[in-house]
């Protein structure tokens, strides 16, 4: 914003957050990264690697705006503090970006992704030790026909939708992250179609060599779609802790083993659990059957509503059975049992079968008439069988997880602690749906774009893991806290939290008596501490003098 008064002229430009994005960018050297393998055009005004900065500016910006609006996004934004001079906001048009993530794609999104965060776990000294992997669906709008003269890129389709809208096409997102700051370590995208068994299975194969050129061992965790007959050669071949599915027989028979045993040990955190050693898929495993009293109380509850739903279908049931008339006492004795064979819970009482006289005429029979036909009426009833409830309780508090681990390596309650870090990447994928994050951005014309444009969401998502892993980092190191929403001191806050902690900061300039003057307004004392936290460079963006 410029005002003129006179001989005075004032530009007021908001820098909020963004200078600390800026710099983990410039950290990171992403657009050095970028200009390498996407060579400038000579009439280019800015490079790609400054394109997709843009993006990313503009996605962690939380400005809920689409990419085509990204040069309203840096009308009022100081751009050489966050560029270069020289840059500015009408040079990131649709046009720019749209090439840019047409490149993207032609040099190959997974390789670029991969090269860019191998090079930033090396810089901040990320442990690679555990690696969480899981995929998501995002949906798109829009009829995104195939272009046979477009090159080869994934196939928007409809599939099963985790976002519960069947009714739109989607594109599969694969990710995987470490669990030492939730850092993107690899992304990847898929036809919307792809189902978790068959991106599990190929990724699984690809990162066993991959995980033998490290010097530490390296372990893969993820949910139950990974443990599948399909997949246990390239298990066989990887450590891994996954969950193991609920479906499976020897799952069932070994929760119900677990009950009959009773023997559980107490977590740290209260969960329960049991470990066990067997081969299962030709693969020598520990099995920990893991419960805790809150997954117990909420199974309860759900058995209990399903036994109230059964009983209510039951009491109906027995109603119009009851109604029926059969022509032979086997029929009716079918009819009964067959009802009992749809019931989960209860178990049907023996029947009472009653007679029905048929005579030829109507009126009272005499006393030596015949009955002409017999018909026959079942009548019964259900109870609650007690130990169906407790084994459908057992079972819906328990779940199972594996691992080829020897306790030598990681003990039981290692192997606890690091699969529950798998929210890791599921609070990724929660950052990348945000709606005021790029959801809106997801109406790019083709799908090769929109390819493009998912790898630029995951690494804006390791833009940000970075910068608040190093927030953490210094914080505990500095055994300092800063306030949290309810003005209470935590040590672990969310960027997300900080970024709004930061908002109205502003860069203003004066031009006055033929000469600039430049100063950040907005630096409380809670905000200078935050800034000086992320270092002397972020200091230096915002004009605070580093002691």
């Amino acid at each position: 914003m410029l005002q003129e008064n006179n001989s005075v002229n004032i530009k007021i430009e908001r820098l909020d957050h963004l200078g600390i994005i800026s710099q983990t960018i410039k950290d990171l050297g992403i657009i050095e990264l970028i200009d390498q393998r996407i060579p400038a055009h000579d009439q280019e005004y800015i490079s790609a690697g400054e394109a997709v900065a843009g993006m990313i500016l503009n996605g962690l910006g939380f400005s809920n705006r689409p990419m085509s609006l990204t040069p309203q996004f840096f009308e009022n934004k100081p751009l050489d503090l966050l560029f270069r001079s020289g840059v500015t906001a009408d040079q990131f048009n649709r046009f720019k970006l749209g090439r840019t993530l047409d490149e993207l794609q032609q040099y190959g999104t997974s390789l670029l992704f991969s090269e860019i965060a191998l090079k930033a776990c090396d810089q901040e000294q990320i442990d690679l030790r555990f690696n969480h992997l899981d995929s998501t669906s995002l949906t798109v709008s829009g009829q995104y026909e195939v272009d046979e003269n477009e090159p080869a890129t994934i196939t928007l389709r409809r599939g099963y939708s985790k976002d519960h809208r069947p009714d739109l096409k989607q594109a599969v997102l694969e990710m995987m992250v470490s669990q030492d700051g939730g850092v993107p370590l690899m992304c990847q995208a898929w036809d919307g179609n792809s189902n978790d068994s068959r991106i599990f299975k190929e990724r699984s194969q690809a990162l066993f060599e991959q995980f033998q050129t490290g010097d530490s061992p390296r372990y893969l965790i993820a949910d139950s779609k990974l443990y599948s007959q399909d997949n246990s050669a390239n298990l066989a071949r990887l450590g891994y802790i996954t969950r193991i599915p609920n479906t499976l027989t020897v799952s069932r028979q070994l929760i119900n083993q677990a009950w009959a045993y009773n023997q559980w040990q107490i977590a740290p955190d209260g969960r329960h659990y049991q470990s066990w050693s067997l081969g299962h898929y030709d693969i020598d495993q520990r099995w920990l059957v893991v419960y805790s009293d809150q997954s117990r109380q909420r199974a309860e509850k759900t058995v209990d509503r399903a036994i109230k739903r059964e009983r209510t279908r039951l009491d109906k049931a027995l109603f119009h059975l009851q109604a029926r008339r059969f022509a032979t006492r086997d029929e009716a004795q079918q009819a009964y049992a067959q009802l009992g064979t749809e019931l989960r819970y209860h178990n049907l009482q023996p029947a009472e079968l009653i007679p029905h006289h048929r005579y030829l005429r109507a009126g009272r029979p005499g006393a030596a008439e015949t009955p002409q036909t017999i018909k026959w009426q079942v009548q019964g009833q259900a109870v609650l069988d007690p130990e169906r409830r407790t084994e459908r309780i057992n079972h819906q508090a328990c779940y199972i997880i594996g691992s080829n681990i020897s306790p030598e390596q990681l003990s039981d309650l290692e192997l606890l602690a690091h699969y529950r870090q798998q929210h890791q990447v599921e609070q990724g994928f929660r950052f990348l749906k945000d709606p005021t994050f790029f959801t809106s951005a997801l109406f790019v014309k083709k799908p090769a774009r929109l390819e493009a444009l998912l790898m630029v969401m995951t690494l804006a998502l390791l833009v940000y893991a970075v910068a608040e892993r190093r927030l953490r980092r210094t914080l505990q190191a500095q055994q300092e806290t800063l306030p949290n929403q309810i003005n209470q001191p935590t040590a672990t806050p969310t960027l997300r939290w900080v970024f709004q902690l930061l908002d109205g900061i502003h860069r203003v300039q004066l031009f006055i008596n033929e000469q600039w003057t430049t100063v950040i307004e907005g630096l409380t004392d809670l905000r200078r501490k935050i800034l000086i936290l992320f270092g002397p460079d972020v200091c230096s963006l915002y004009q605070i003098p580093v002691t």
